[in-house]
């Protein structure tokens, strides 16, 4: 049986991650900042310890034998901070990344899989030429994710320092959105709560109101829904090379195809949205990523497409298998 310990596993992508692995059938170290998980994980017989990776004596919690490889999910985000304090990127990201680095090496943990933020290749996006994975990573100089994403940046330097010197393999995955359920339909922009777009229009479809797409219907947006996002993870798990850095997406999808698939799956029938168009709005960011050296190198295929992330995010709702550590959606109003 081998081992993983997923560092920020009360996060929305850790969480997953771990109940992934538990369920192929590996033994599942769950870390987190949080104080208590409250139960979430005992009930899967996965250990919980609660680290603040920033603090390297709170590393001697954790337990040292036998584990094959870590996923590093912890850390700040633009998209859950209140304001605006760079410091925590600071802490979380580069000295928090250093002390997981040294408990790796002090341990001989021959794997590492870290995120890095989509945001290095901004200066590349408005095209539907897809951005290759190996393009160079330039953190954008103002706005809210300035130093969150040279403090990635920073991280994944430090990973390769320590591939390069001690041979620890390192998977870094460029995260395009992955489409979770989460219960909490908010996020922050610019330090700012609102609701992500896509929560508001599903609001919007099942309540039959009309949908207006702004700007360019046929702009492209890359997508991941997170059962092809944990496919990418367990195929790097499972991987005998090296690694590199990995885009993560599915080829992209059009704001149109999205909103219809989003009516389709979410308004009544006998009560539909009607969707309109008002071109003279402002057009969303168009991006995509090439995922060709994700197939290539680690057999990734995309079996998701937008729609059926709807009916896989609708079904999901329904479970709610995260309740017991994320809460419900009452607990967000």
């Amino acid at each position: 049986m081998k081992t993983i310990l997923v560092f920020g596993a009360t996060g929305t992508l850790g969480a997953y991650i771990s109940l992934h692995f538990h369920e192929l059938g590996y033994k599942v170290l769950a870390v987190g900042h949080r104080k208590s998980d409250n139960g979430f994980f005992a009930d899967y017989n996965i250990p919980y310890y609660s680290v603040d990776i920033s603090n390297a004596e709170d590393f001697r919690k954790l337990p040292t034998e036998n584990i094959d490889l870590v996923a590093h999910f912890a850390g700040a985000l633009p998209a859950s901070m209140q304001g605006y304090n760079g410091q925590l990127y600071i802490d979380a990201v580069i000295k928090g990344t250093y002390n997981v680095l040294e408990f790796i090496r002090i341990n001989h943990i021959p794997k590492i899989i870290f995120p890095q933020s989509l945001f290095d290749i901004s200066y590349l996006f408005g095209s539907k030429v897809p951005i290759p994975a190996d393009s160079e990573m330039k953190a954008p100089m103002d706005g809210d994710h300035s130093m969150y994403v040279i403090s990635k940046i920073a991280a994944v330097q430090m990973i390769e320092h320590y591939y390069k010197v001690y041979g620890i393999k390192r998977f870094i995955l460029r995260l395009s959105r992955v489409y979770v359920y989460h219960p909490n339909p908010y996020t922050f922009t610019n330090g700012k709560k609102v609701m992500i777009s896509d929560r508001l229009f599903i609001q919007k479809a099942e309540k039959g109101e009309p949908i207006a797409i702004w700007g360019d219907p046929n702009r492209l947006l890359e997508t991941c829904c997170v059962e092809d996002f944990l496919q990418i993870v367990e195929r790097c798990a499972e991987s005998q090379r090296d690694g590199g850095v990995y885009n993560i997406g599915s080829g992209g999808t059009t704001l149109d195809e999205r909103i219809h698939a989003i009516v389709d799956v979410f308004s009544h029938p006998g009560k539909k949205s009607v969707v309109t168009y008002e071109p003279n709005k402002r057009s969303s960011t168009q991006f995509v990523l090439d995922i060709s050296k994700t197939k290539f190198q680690l057999g990734y295929e995309p079996r998701y497409s937008w729609k059926d992330y709807c009916e896989w995010f609708k079904s999901e709702r329904k479970l709610q298998r995260f309740a017991k550590l994320w809460g419900k959606e009452e607990n967000y109003d």
